[in-house]
């Protein structure tokens, strides 16, 4: 049994232990103050989003449905390693999960398996989302897994609690499935944590993900090549990266993230514009034209993880 840490050593927590970490907004005061206890303190949960892109998913995580408010995690940890803080206090991530499994949590044991939801876990977990579709076949990259790893050896370190204090949302609630799928061996991911709690915090910081490039330039001679003209379209490997964007952005869809800058891409560069520029013409030369300026390119860059050179 523990006192939840305050929002300023949890960070401190997660930098020690070389975490990399986005704060988004007020995270360290937005729970879901009013509506339940938030500790004692026995464990952290693990679970998936069943949700795409980065940006899309630190919003729902965030803000929550509307028969489910958020915050719905303490972090979100992406695929790329980044941990996005979302919230600190209670939060709706856990429900009411079985008794019998936290008392497993607290011995430090192997839980059994779970069959009954009387106990409330928002109250007795930190929580952290894991950006996956959580349909069995969605990856798991190595860095997303290190940074669970990291994440959960903080928070155990802090308290000093052993590996075993970490479950995932399957081992808590009868029904669930998350984590899972490929690169997701839950005994792995103990043994690690295990194995970090036996030794010293890291002196550095995991390397910051490597951010993409896009130049300008090139891009616009991509976006303005007609393929129906003779000779060879513009081909530029920068198009996958604004197109990735745009897929997580809901302007276009993942079938059309190919990375040919065509009619398709086109139309939903131009909708991100008028995103930046309510009104905008979408005429040849408009500023929503599709055709990327630096301006618009430049606020895409900085919500999706990439810099813009001209």
């Amino acid at each position: 049994m523990a006192t939840p840490l305050t929002a300023a050593t949890f960070l401190a927590a997660l930098r020690a232990e070389g975490v990399t970490v986005v704060e988004e907004g007020d995270w360290e005061h937005h729970n879901r103050a009013g509506h339940g206890a938030w500790g004692p303190v026995h464990g952290v949960m693990i679970h998936h989003t069943v949700t795409k892109g980065t940006a899309a998913t630190v919003r729902i995580v965030r803000d929550g449905y509307a028969d489910l408010p958020g915050p719905l995690c303490h972090g979100m940890i992406a695929k790329d390693g980044r941990v996005h803080l979302i919230g600190w206090g209670r939060a709706n991530h856990a429900g009411l999960g079985d008794p019998d499994v936290l008392a497993a949590v607290i011995a430090e044991r192997k839980p059994p398996a779970d069959d009954e939801a009387s106990v409330d876990g928002n109250a007795r977990f930190y929580g952290f989302e894991c950006e996956n579709l959580g349909d069995g076949t969605d990856p798991w990259p190595a860095a997303q897994v290190e940074a669970i790893v990291r994440v959960c050896a903080a928070l155990c370190r802090q308290h000093g609690w052993g590996a075993r204090s970490v479950i995932r949302h399957l081992d808590w609630q009868p029904g669930k499935v998350d984590p899972r799928g490929p690169g997701m061996d839950w005994d792995d991911v103990l043994a690690a944590v295990a194995k970090r709690l036996g030794s010293k915090p890291p002196t550095a910081s995991l390397p910051a993900p490597t951010r993409p490039v896009v130049d300008l330039s090139k891009l616009v001679a991509a976006a303005r090549s007609n393929p129906a003209s003779k000779g060879t379209p513009v081909t530029y490997a920068g198009v996958k990266t604004v197109e990735a964007a745009l897929v997580d952005e809901g302007l276009l869809s993942k079938a059309y993230s190919d990375g040919h800058y065509g009619t398709t891409t086109v139309a939903a560069y131009s909708r991100w514009q008028l995103k930046c520029y309510p009104g905008a013409s979408t005429k040849p030369g408009g500023a929503a034209d599709g055709i990327p300026g630096k301006d618009s390119l430049t606020k895409l860059g900085a919500k999706h993880g990439f810099t813009v050179v001209s």
